[in-house]
């Protein structure tokens, strides 16, 4: 199992917690954004940097991606697209994206979308809670022991 992390918009404090999972279990993971970013020296953490764009660090990491792999990401679609290849999708809130969950998911953001669309105000996720960044390190050790991480 490797990693992957849509990384422009991850929360840093969840990137630290999959820092340190990465180096305890020894699992590679690679952080996937179009701006720089500063990893820690480690012959387990990788940095890809793709161009600016729409969706390049989606197209990129679903380009990569294997079955089996694990993606960081609060971006449906692309949760969507990673399912479809048989690899794992779990959002920075600890939520693990599955077939069972991903339609209606894509459902409700597009909902949301028409009504922004549409003139509705709406509003954004709350801020990340100390509960979520639990339920998410939970979820990863769970995914990681599971799949004969250390």
């Amino acid at each position: 199992m490797k990693i992957w992390v849509d990384a422009d918009a991850c929360p840093v404090v969840i990137k630290e917690i999959l820092f340190k999972a990465a180096e305890r279990t020894q699992t590679q993971l690679t952080l996937v954004a179009n701006h720089f970013m500063r990893t820690p020296p480690s012959k387990v953490i990788n940095f890809l940097r793709v161009t600016a764009g729409f969706d390049v660090a989606d197209d990129e990491i679903v380009k990569q991606v294997s079955a089996g792999d694990l993606v960081i990401t609060s971006d449906i679609p692309l949760a969507a697209e990673v399912i479809e290849k048989q690899a794992l999708a779990l959002s920075p809130r600890g939520e693990l994206f599955s077939e069972a969950n991903i339609r209606q998911k894509l459902n409700m953001r597009d909902f949301m979308d028409t009504m922004r669309a549409s003139g509705e105000q709406t509003q954004g996720p709350p801020p990340l809670s100390q509960s979520d960044r639990q339920a998410f390190a939970n979820h990863l050790d769970t995914l990681l022991r599971r799949h004969g991480a250390k």
